[in-house]
């Protein structure tokens, strides 16, 4: 019945137009809307600071000013279209020389074949260390590896963008998110009760327990729907040449590998000392550092370094024109995203213009505050409103922003503390990243997906990200229900 069901969201949803005229559409519809809202003068209390949102007409005399005025701004300002150009061009350096291909070569050939496929989900569980890094890493390495091991490399990039866009609830370590996240829940929790404090590794239990879940779920999914649902390796992928790797290969492969280690010795030298230069003056704030928030040209330097070295050496690099033609590749292969990144971009920014994103948000916090029910369903239906809320605001923090000063006094008050409410809060903001329009990575998969399917839409990219929404989702909300019964600690 499932795979049914996913053939016919397939089915439908490639009946819609391009997703570039996808977005216009909805786009015209935010218009519109905004129209009645202002006509209406519909509005909400923020609860963060009691001020009036106002819903705004875009079709104003303003609005349209707006409009004109920002519409270059809003696409070239959009943060992930840097993120991934810059990112890609690294990657696409490691890959077009060859190193990312032997070291997966002779990766493959010393892991268990079994525990390939959950490494791969546990590293993009993991890679929000690094932010959007891990999403923009993950997928393109996971299909070279899927086409190694002689299965679709379609599969490996679904797998990969699932596990690095739900992982935001899920790692092996505190990331940048827990410290952004527990800053907001300390701001509200001291309304109620002064010199209260929300940790950063207040949901770390949880977490770990998450990354492993993931892993055993998704690699159940992918085995059971995905490689069902992209079929063989395509025709054009078949001859992927042999697995072994020569004795220049190896050569380039280990001093490529050098440089690479070399290169984060160097690195450690200026977050490790106290006067470290990438490093942030706080310890408290070690995640927010500039080494952290400089994560992406930290990794393209990285990338590039062993993918030039390698190149050099195996004699892949012969010329000063190879380097620069590797990054071309690269931005070609994503050049579907640019063109979607533009509509989006406009998108979102018409719809927080509009303030409609807000007032959306601020009303189902009320609607759920309303209600009287037992701590594990009230907390479960909360997951529940924030994976539907993450469906229209792609920004975790924005929401939690918003809801944190409804949520938090609220249920501290029945006893329910500030750290259980942002955890019910992130599995659920976590559940919907992959299928979420509003999410600003999510042109990319549609990108990345339509390389290899050159007859793909929306409705199949849908279908692929579905199956692990659904089971992600299921299994976080029953470990979750299951780990409050319990009563075991969520974090430290």
């Amino acid at each position: 019945m499932l795979e049914r069901f996913f053939q016919w969201v397939e089915r439908t949803g490639n009946r819609l137009p391009h997703p570039l005229w996808l977005f216009i559409y909805i786009i015209v519809g935010v218009l519109f809307i905004s129209l009645l809202a202002g006509l209406f003068k519909l509005s909400a209390i923020n609860p963060k600071n009691g001020e009036e949102v106002v819903a705004v007409n875009i079709l104003s005399a303003d609005g349209l000013r707006y409009f004109v005025m920002n519409m270059v701004s809003n696409f070239s300002h959009f943060a992930p279209l840097g993120l991934v150009v810059v990112m890609i061009m690294g990657v696409s350096i490691a890959e077009n020389t060859g190193f990312l291909e032997s070291l997966i070569k002779t990766a493959i050939q010393k892991v268990p074949s079994g525990l390939v496929i959950p490494v791969i989900i546990i590293a993009g569980a993991c890679g929000n260390v690094g932010s959007d890094a891990g999403i923009v890493v993950v997928p393109p390495i996971a299909a070279l590896i899927f086409k190694r091991m002689g299965k679709h490399p379609l599969a490996g990039l679904v797998l990969g963008y699932a596990a690095a866009t739900a992982g935001f609830t899920a790692n092996l370590l505190p990331a940048g998110t827990d410290v952004l996240l527990s800053a907001i829940s300390t701001e509200a929790l001291q309304s109620v009760n002064p010199g209260g404090a929300v940790p950063v590794t207040a949901n770390y239990y949880f977490m770990i327990v998450s990354t492993f879940m993931l892993a055993i779920v998704g690699t159940y999914v992918v085995k059971k729907y995905t490689l069902k649902e992209v079929g063989p390796m395509p025709q054009d992928d078949t001859n992927i040449g042999t697995d072994q790797v020569s004795s220049k290969e190896k050569k380039a492969l280990k001093w490529a590998c050098i440089a690479g280690l070399i290169y984060v010795l160097v690195l450690l030298m200026t977050i490790i000392p106290e006067n470290g230069i990438l490093r942030h003056p706080d310890p408290n704030l070690f995640t927010r550092s500039p080494f952290f928030r400089g994560l992406i040209p930290i990794l393209f330097f990285w990338f590039a370094i062993m993918g030039y070295v390698y190149g050099k050496i195996s004699g892949s690099i012969s010329k000063s024109a190879d380097l620069a033609n590797a990054m071309t590749k690269g931005v070609v292969s994503i050049a579907p995203f640019i063109v979607l990144t533009f509509a989006i971009a406009e998108f979102i920014e018409l719809f927080q213009y509009s303030r409609l994103d807000q007032i959306i948000a601020i009303y189902g916090a009320i609607l759920l505050s309303h209600m009287h029910l037992p701590t594990t369903i009230l907390l479960t239906l909360f997951i529940l409103m924030s994976l539907f809320v993450n469906l229209f605001i792609g920004s975790g923090s924005a929401k939690w922003a918003m809801f944190a000063p409804v949520f938090i006094p609220m249920f501290y008050h029945i006893g329910i503390s500030a750290d259980q409410a942002q955890l019910a809060y992130r599995i659920g903001d976590s559940i919907t990243n992959g299928v979420s329009p509003c999410y600003t990575m999510f042109p990319l998969i549609i990108g990345w997906v339509m390389q290899y399917k050159k007859d793909a839409g929306i409705g199949t990219v849908f279908s692929l990200l579905l199956p692990y929404t659904l089971f992600f989702g299921v299994a976080w909300i029953i470990m979750y229900i299951f780990w409050s019964l319990l009563g075991l600690p969520i974090g430290l």
